[in-house]
């Protein structure tokens, strides 16, 4: 896997919308991937917690025939946390402060997730 672009995609995200504040990509098992995190935030436990509700927000999403899910956002009183399914083993989160505009996150994201699961596929492929 190309550490170096999947680094470079995530500080490319941060720079395209004000306000977002630390970013992560994990495994869908809960994994960590890559973090780009404040030393208050423990990256491997955000990646977890993220597995966690993004399995959980997949599965009600099938269940009620909604369709493959994109994405979750819990906002909190001092920002939000939007969490992105990038393909289907991976996913991305991003916190952001109170000041971020969630819906130009969610337009700036997606040809981010996209060339991120290129990146994570290639890892997969030369596995093979």
């Amino acid at each position: 896997m190309d550490h170096k672009a999947l680094a470079q995609e995530m500080r490319g995200l941060r720079e395209q919308v004000t306000g977002i504040t630390d970013t992560a990509v994990a495994a869908a098992d809960g994994l960590l991937i890559a973090a780009d995190t404040a030393d208050s935030i423990d990256p491997e436990g955000l990646a977890a917690l993220a597995a966690a509700g993004l399995g959980l927000a997949r599965r009600t999403s099938e269940a009620t025939a909604r369709g493959a899910l994109h994405r979750t956002v819990t906002y909190g009183s001092h920002g939000c946390a939007a969490f992105y399914a990038v393909g289907d083993t991976a996913l991305m989160v991003v916190l952001g402060d109170e000041g971020m505009d969630v819906e130009r996150l969610h337009r700036a994201t997606q040809p981010a997730l996209r060339r991120i699961d290129l990146i994570l596929t290639e890892k997969t492929a030369e596995g093979v």
